[in-house]
């Protein structure tokens, strides 16, 4: 193991990663586990295997097989052409292909995330869904079609292209993980590299991809910037209850002076103002989310760039990495401290607490909710479904508009409010 931290000095400053990722990249490579839409295609593994052996004797040989195995460009996949009878056979939830302009797509994986909810793609399943991406009821925006390329596996065989193709000996070729066909290096941590591009970081940074998204060069700063969503409420929750339990009591024992003239007289004033800090949350979320969350950065200053992509623009990049949809609890907890002191600055403390509970309360709400619009599938016609309709649209069409997350009410007194689409719907 001492091997293969020697990579640096051989290739170049700038793959300074640690050990323990450099060899899990390796190891995947070599083995075959690798993402295919993370890695390059690994060498043959008889190269590799005798590339890392002869590493045993010599570090040299550890970084041209670490050179080889993670940097090589990659070579296109074979061309594939498939009948739609081929295509037909794929339609369940194990394995879902949809045919569209002449091409074939594997959609497996994709069917939890889609905003209409699965059982679209599988009423479409094996057939061609061209007319329905163009709409009505909806039509699929060019990010939406970007997105689809991303499971594109073969040509649509019989067609006149593809017979062309066939004749030339080309067809749909995909290069996994081919750096030249994107701005950034997705074999390294990516937050060192979005402020250099400039005046292109905000066109590609909402042009949203299905891959996970490495941040940092240290495994421990990495694993602390990802949260699984349970997090959050087992975090959150257990404060949410004492400080609703200290709040009601103290409320209960006399009567709490908001000014000189008005106060609270009884324990019945915390649901009342646990509710209202709940409301207040929701004005806080939409504010962060619109100015702060979708701040611009100047083009020449790399600082805010970086710190827009740490912030949010990750999520867009990503926006199904699911170890990336909530916050995480430590830098949470300073934002959630600051408004605790601030509270507590303005407002006598039975009070300022009783505001501030619920306002924890909603951002835990809402850090669950935004979680279920990405993954969860709700029923079409309730409100959850409209949510989950109303941020993918936000993601991949209206990043400009539409943010409000557990509600749209912000949405209208701001003129932010993603407009309905003109297409008349199917009978």
């Amino acid at each position: 193991m001492r091997a293969l931290a020697l990579l640096t000095p051989f290739v170049s400053p700038s793959l300074a990663v640690s050990p323990a990722y450099a060899n899990e990249q390796v190891n995947e490579q070599v083995s075959g586990r690798g993402n295919s839409a993370l890695a390059p295609p690994p060498a043959p593994p008889s190269v590799a295997r005798s590339l890392l052996t002869d590493s045993l004797h010599s570090d040299s040989c550890v970084a041209a097989a670490l050179t080889f195995c993670l940097l090589r460009p990659p070579p296109m996949s074979s061309p594939r052409f498939i009948t739609e009878s081929e295509a037909a056979l794929h339609r369940s939830q194990e394995s879902c292909w949809l045919i569209s302009s002449g091409k074939v797509y594997d959609v497996t994986g994709f069917l939890r995330m889609h905003p209409g909810g699965k059982a679209l793609i599988l009423e479409r399943a094996g057939s061609d869904v061209s007319r329905v991406m163009d709409g009505p009821p909806h039509r699929h925006s060019l990010n939406a079609r970007r997105w689809l390329e991303q499971y594109c596996i073969g040509q649509l065989a019989g067609t006149q292209e593809a017979t062309q193709r066939q004749t030339e000996g080309t067809g749909h070729e995909v290069a996994s993980g081919n750096v030249e066909q994107d701005l950034v290096d997705w074999q390294k941590p990516l937050l060192w590299q979005v402020g250099r591009l400039g005046e292109k970081y905000d066109e590609w940074v909402h042009q949203p991809v299905d891959r996970p998204i490495r941040l940092f060069y240290s495994d421990f700063i990495e694993s602390c910037s990802k949260t699984s969503w349970y997090v959050v409420p087992v975090v959150w929750l257990p404060l949410v209850a004492y400080l609703s339990y200290f709040c009601y009591t103290s409320m209960s024992q006399d009567s709490t002076r908001l000014t000189d003239r008005f106060a609270f007289p009884h324990k019945w004033a915390f649901p009342f103002l646990f509710l209202l800090g709940m409301f207040i949350w929701t004005l806080v979320e939409y504010l962060i989310h619109r100015y702060v969350f979708h701040m611009r950065p100047p083009a020449s200053n790399y600082f805010l760039i970086t710190l827009h992509f740490m912030l949010h623009g990750q999520h867009h990049k990503s926006p199904f990495d699911s170890s990336r949809l909530v916050f995480p609890p430590i830098p949470a907890s300073l934002v959630i401290g600051f408004f605790y002191g601030l509270l507590q600055l303005l407002l006598p403390k039975a009070v300022g607490i009783s505001l501030f509970v619920g306002g924890l309360f909603g951002y835990v709400l809402y850090d669950m909710i935004h979680y279920y619009l990405h993954y969860g599938s709700p029923s079409k016609g309730s409100y959850l479904y409209d949510l989950k309709t109303y941020h993918v649209k936000h993601h991949f069409e209206h990043q400009r508009l539409g943010f409000g997350i557990t509600t749209k009410f912000w949405d209208y007194p701001f003129k932010t409010l993603i407009p309905e689409e003109t297409h008349e719907k199917q009978h």
